[in-house]
């Protein structure tokens, strides 16, 4: 998957690159079932809830122990008052993240295939580093919006260099909540980060008060998706994605690269403990 000149001119100037056929839908399948079984195996006593909207974003110790495990995160409408859930488990999550791809062996050998790795050097990630993977569900009804937001505020690094190669492993389309993009927006600033609050949890760091575009509106437009799909997002890009009201999922992953010739703070939110530092795509 070298892309091309004209493909790496695309990306630069949107921000973004949309390259159907770029993965085995085989390996789709692999990937959807070994979810499966992580899902199985997840104890629901072990609740967290990821919010999807920034501003009511908690940060329990079970999340920013992700960073270094595999942890399963519900859906904010997974749960009826009483706290019981409202469907199986198995269609109330909203994630899995986020460091599938150093633990789990099907999801290192789909995170490092030469699809992505040569789609890294094409785009000039001088030393790649895989920071963070996410297998994100969408479930059919209750899967949540995603808000307009830049990875940079997540994934920051001095120069920022993250981007993230996302893959619709189901059809994305308008109808079950498509990723949205703003054109050219990556050459807007960043408006805030997201860091380890020294008195404890987490906080955001206000930078620039430019407002997102309008979920929706024009300056956004839909990024649908067949099986296979690769998407390329620079870490500034504005994105979202709407709610799943919709019958079907739309279960995708997507892993962020860093180049690991840049700085990554010490107060990111995503730490490692040190027996598992961050890897390329090489072989472990």
């Amino acid at each position: 998957m070298v892309l091309s000149a004209s493909q790496v001119a695309a990306f630069e100037r949107d921000g973004f690159l949309v390259v159907p056929a770029a993965i085995d839908p085989a390996a789709c399948d692999e990937l959807i079932a070994r979810a499966g079984e992580i899902v199985d195996a997840f104890d629901p006593a072990t609740v967290s809830i990821f919010s999807t909207r920034e501003q009511t974003r908690t940060s329990d110790d079970y999340f920013l122990a992700s960073g270094d495990a595999i942890s399963c995160f519900f859906e904010s409408e997974a749960f009826a008052p009483d706290g019981s859930l409202r469907r199986d488990k198995a269609v109330s999550i909203n994630k899995i993240g986020h460091a599938l791809h150093d633990l789990d062996p099907t999801f290192d050998r789909f995170s490092r295939q030469p699809a992505i790795a040569e789609a890294a050097a094409s785009i000039g990630l001088e030393d790649p580093k895989l920071l963070q993977s996410m297998y994100i569900f969408k479930p059919p009804h209750i899967g949540g919006e995603v808000t307009c937001h830049q990875d940079s505020t997540f994934l920051y690094t001095d120069p920022m260099t993250v981007v993230g190669f996302w893959v619709a492993l189901e059809d994305a389309t308008l109808e079950n909540g498509c990723l949205w993009a703003e054109p050219g927006g990556h050459r807007g600033p960043l408006r805030k980060r997201f860091v380890l609050d020294p008195a404890g949890g987490t906080r955001f760091e206000e930078l620039d008060a430019t407002p997102f575009p309008e979920p929706g509106g024009s300056d956004l437009v839909p990024l649908e998706a067949t099986k296979g799909t690769m998407v390329l997002l620079h870490g500034l890009l504005p994105h979202w994605s709407d709610v799943n009201r919709s019958d079907r999922s739309r279960h995708a992953y997507t892993v962020h690269v860093i180049d690991g010739v840049a700085d990554y703070p010490a107060e990111n939110w995503l730490q490692r403990r040190g027996d598992l530092p961050f890897r390329g795509f090489d072989a472990a």
